[in-house]
């Protein structure tokens, strides 16, 4: 999972860049959203590891 976020981030940070560079406002914008879902994939990971922990935990202690 980590990987593909950091796929994703990257590809759209070349993207966003190429924008920039050609002056495509919209490829610009495109690029921005991409490395955003990027970020909300690997936060979306964490939470779930988290919660996944959390259960154990909570199963170890007698809950």
């Amino acid at each position: 999972m980590a990987d593909k976020g950091r796929a994703d981030k990257m590809k759209g940070k070349a993207k966003e860049m190429t924008g920039k560079v050609t002056g495509d406002r919209e490829m610009q914008t495109e690029g921005k959203l991409e490395q955003a879902r990027a970020e909300a994939k690997k936060l979306k990971g964490k939470a779930q590891e988290r919660i996944k922990q959390t259960g154990r935990s909570a199963k170890r202690d007698g809950a």
